[in-house]
Order: C-alpha cells, then sequence, then structure tokens
C-alpha cells in the first residue's frame, strides 16, 4: 500500500502541466530522433545535458527519460519501411518489418511495433514499481562466469538462427567479434589490430558499423541489383492490424516482454540479446505455415516479439540505474551523469533521499507509454507514405543522412572512409547471402564477453572450472548445448518419421 500511495504522488507529480509538457517533447523528440540513422538516444541525452543548469530536476530527468523510450520505439520505423535501424536494437525489426512493407503489409508491421512497445512498457514499468529492489537484489548476484555464459548464449542463438546456413552465421559472427577487437587491449592497454592508424585506437564505432551494413548497403545494394524493380516496394494494401494479425501479435509480445525485462536488469550487452532471443523464440515457436513467412514475405511475430523486447529491456533498465546506480545501456549511463549534475547519487538510498523525484519519474514511464502510443498510432498512415517517396530520392535522403551522422560523431573524414568500406562489405554479404546482423553483434558483445572471460578466469585462478562450480553458469551452459543440439536431433526425428 505504500508503494501505491507514493506512486500516486508521483503521478501528481509528474500530471503537472509542465512536467507533461517535457514528457510530450521528450516522447516527440526522442521518437524523431529515432528515426533518424547514426543518431540515437545517447546522443541526444549527451546533447541536451546542459539543459540540467536551467531546468528543475524532476522535468529534466522526465524529458530524458521521454527521449530515452521514444527512442526505441522511432528506430522500429526507418527500419520496418526502410530497412535502416536508427539504433542497433531495431537491427532485428528491420529483418522481418521491413520484409512485410515490401510484401504491402507496412501498416501492420508499424501497428505492432506500437502497441508492443506500450504492452511491453508498461508491463515492465509494473516490473519497476513493485519489483525494484527485489530484482536488483537478484540481478548484482551474477557474476563474471554467468555473464559471459549469457554473451555466449546470445552468441549460438544469433549465429544458429539468422540466415539460411549456421556456418554463414558463424562466419559473420567471427567478422563481428575480430572487428570488436580493433583498438586499445582493456587490460594492457597495447594496441590489437590497429595497422597504425590513429583514428582506430578508439576502436571501430558500433554505430558506424550498423549504419554501414544496413542504411548504406541498403541503398548500395538497391542501386546495383534491384533497379527498377525496387518501385514495387510502393504498394500498400492496408494500414491496420487484421484480426488474424492480432492474435499472433499478443503472445509474441508477452514472450518478448518475459524475455526483455531480466536483461534490463543486469549490464549483459543491452537490448541486442533480448531482441535476438525473442526472435529466435518466435522463429522456433511459429506454426509451419506462418513460419515459412521468416525471412520471404515477413512475419508479424518477429516484429512483435523483438520489439516488446527492446521496450521492455529499455523500461526494465531503469531498476539498476535508480536502486544500484549501475547503468546498463549507453544511455543510461549518460542518464546517471545527468542525476549527478543535480548532487543526487542513484543507489539503494534514492528511494528516502529523493523519494518525490524517483516516483515521478516513474509515473512518467506510465504517462510517457499512452504519449507514444497516441503520438505513433494515428500516425502510421503518415509513416507508411514514405513508401511513395521516389526511391532514387529515398535512396540519396538515407545515404546523405548516414554521412552526415556518422561525420558529426567524431567529425572524422576516416569514419566516412570506414562506413562506405563497411557499406561494400555489406552489399558483397546480402549479395552471397550471409547475414548482417551477426557481425554488429559480434561488435558489441565481443569485447564484453573478453572482459567477462578474463574476470572469470581470474576468480578461478586460470581454471575453467569456475563455470561449472556456478549453479547458474552451468544451466546456461546447458541451454547453450540445447540450442545447438535440440534442433539437429528434432530435423533427425521428422526424418525418421517421415521415411516411417
Amino acid at each position: 500500500m505504500d508503494i501505491f500511495n507514493q506512486l500516486l504522488q508521483g503521478f501528481a507529480t509528474a500530471a503537472t502541466p509542465v512536467n507533461l509538457l517535457w514528457c510530450f517533447v521528450g516522447c516527440a523528440l526522442g521518437t524523431a530522433i529515432g528515426v533518424l540513422p547514426g543518431i540515437g538516444p545517447a546522443v541526444a541525452v549527451a546533447m541536451l545535458l546542459p539543459i540540467t543548469a536551467r531546468v528543475e530536476a524532476t522535468a529534466s530527468m522526465i524529458f530524458f527519460a521521454g527521449i530515452y523510450y521514444g527512442a526505441m520505439y522511432g528506430g522500429s520505423t526507418t527500419s520496418i519501411l526502410l530497412n535502416t535501424p536508427g539504433e542497433t536494437a531495431s537491427m532485428v525489426t528491420a529483418m522481418e518489418g521491413n520484409r512485410m512493407a515490401k510484401s504491402g503489409r507496412a501498416g501492420a508491421a508499424l501497428a505492432t511495433a506500437a502497441v508492443g512497445s506500450f504492452v511491453a512498457g508498461t508491463i515492465a514499468t509494473v516490473l519497476v514499481t513493485l519489483f525494484a529492489p527485489i530484482v536488483a537484489e537478484l540481478a548484482v548476484k551474477l557474476g563474471p562466469p554467468e555473464y559471459f555464459m549469457l554473451m555466449v548464449l546470445a552468441f549460438t542463438t544469433v549465429s544458429a538462427v539468422l540466415g539460411k546456413s549456421t556456418v554463414r552465421g558463424l562466419t559473420a559472427l567471427f567478422v563481428g567479434l575480430a572487428a570488436g577487437l580493433v583498438g586499445l587491449d582493456q587490460i594492457s592497454g597495447q594496441a590489437r589490430y590497429t595497422g597504425g592508424v590513429p583514428e582506430l585506437l578508439d576502436g571501430v564505432e558500433i554505430v558506424l558499423v550498423a549504419v554501414g551494413l544496413f542504411a548504406v548497403a541498403e541503398a548500395m545494394y538497391a542501386v546495383l541489383y534491384e533497379g527498377r524493380v525496387v518501385e514495387s516496394q510502393n504498394k500498400m494494401s492496408r494500414v491496420h492490424m487484421t484480426g488474424r494479425d492480432w492474435r499472433r501479435s499478443w503472445p509474441a509480445w508477452l514472450r518478448g516482454t518475459a524475455i526483455g525485462a531480466p536483461f534490463g536488469c543486469i549490464p549483459a550487452g543491452g537490448t541486442e540479446i533480448p531482441t535476438f532471443l525473442s526472435y529466435a523464440a518466435e522463429k522456433k515457436l511459429a506454426r509451419d505455415g506462418d513460419r515459412a513467412e521468416f525471412g520471404t514475405a515477413g512475419a508479424i511475430e518477429g516484429v512483435a516479439g523483438p520489439e516488446a523486447a527492446n521496450n521492455a529491456t529499455v523500461t526494465a533498465a531503469m531498476i539498476p540505474l535508480l536502486t544500484l546506480g549501475i547503468p546498463t545501456s549507453n544511455t543510461t549511463a549518460i542518464l546517471l551523469g545527468a542525476f549527478q549534475n543535480y548532487g543526487i547519487q542513484p543507489g539503494p538510498q534514492l528511494f528516502t533521499s529523493s523519494s518525490a523525484l524517483v516516483w515521478a519519474l516513474i509515473a512518467s514511464l506510465y504517462i510517457g507509454n499512452v504519449m507514444l502510443l497516441v503520438l505513433n498510432l494515428p500516425m502510421v498512415g503518415l509513416w507508411v507514405k514514405l513508401l511513395k517517396i521516389p526511391k532514387p530520392y529515398l535512396y540519396a535522403g538515407i545515404l546523405i543522412f548516414a554521412t552526415v551522422g556518422v561525420y558529426g560523431m567524431r567529425q572524422s573524414a576516416f569514419d566516412l572512409f570506414l562506413l562506405y568500406g563497411i557499406g561494400v562489405l555489406g552489399v558483397v554479404m546480402r549479395r552471397f547471402d550471409f547475414p548482417t546482423a551477426p557481425v554488429v553483434v559480434g561488435m558489441i558483445l565481443g569485447p564484453l564477453a573478453e572482459a567477462q572471460l578474463r574476470n572469470a578466469m581470474s576468480i578461478g585462478e586460470g581454471s575453467a572450472m569456475v563455470f561449472l562450480q556456478r549453479p547458474m553458469s552451468v544451466i546456461l551452459i546447458v541451454v547453450v548445448l540445447a540450442v545447438l543440439i535440440l534442433p539437429r536431433l528434432a530435423k533427425r526425428w521428422s526424418a525418421r518419421r517421415l521415411a516411417a
């Protein structure tokens, strides 16, 4: 009851006209930022941090939170319509959502993304409200062995599920892992695989790789191989979801939420792992007729599940930030900096020392979810009209936004050469049917996995037995083996049944 009373007080604070305005502006700005490739919520919040000197703490935190989860939805728009993820979290949405758009179902894809975001965000906000201290206490007990095995599970799932060949999936993954090693070693400080190029000492920017492999490669591939056929992508049969779409979407929303919410509580790679795991789950659980749409006409479950997982992760990430002061993503790290600008240190004492701010922020999550739904559902038809833009202008615009976004990160001409070099690699990979998403996943999680492996081996004093001495780590090892072995056993079993 105490939690309920504090939440009501939070609503009273967040629902003041000024705070509602800041929430609305944050959601609208976040959606627009998510639409632009190469510009993510972390960059936007970082650029706007100076407003903390002028704006009251509660209003600015509500504003930043609006940008944070608004950008997660906005990234799905260009992923679906243009196969151009605004954020790495939207890569999975692009895979099925863009195929749906090309099949004339862009409206249904955008609608399931919007409703799924609302459902997952609301459920995750309830979890934040009720279980923040409990979930954070459990999550903090995980150590390096468990984190490393979580990442191995992500590598395995991505490689086995994406693309038509496990070998090609693994090849793409190892390309990403190799790229993630470029730069300074995290422990020794030695330069690795930089080729004497100073710009590579800080490593290869993940956003640069994501934009190059998806946005630039998409535009170049369309020009080189699709030609006039691209015009057929302009069709759209309907804007809203049918009854069948709803029946296929709601279980995916719930499963995606169940997968994404726990990952928001642990520093295990952000939204990439749960979105890929959700996609893998939907592909495995789909009926035979529906499964045929994956990778061809576009399966609505492949949009609904990952979008729900994405938003559940983003919202649940507020749990470790508020209760432990532990950021689990770039954006929450910058939000931590915003708190500190006000002299507020997130942690176990925050719910008592700054109770009004915390509960107003939690209440704003509920309000922001409703605002995003109201903002985006009526605009589905407007977003779909992007498909009617002549393709030469559209792809030229994608290249311009990608170039400006990447150059704006470090003002480096070298980054532009690297961007278009990666774009060419993306074209080659698409031409020979190599999945591109494992490259980005390998880049993001490779350095994290390396650090956790080193920490785990230090705990085990050089012995790999440390992974078998912790129950959660053993469970994850069993799950990894199951992902690799069970599908093959199931295929053999079904083949024998057919032969009999």
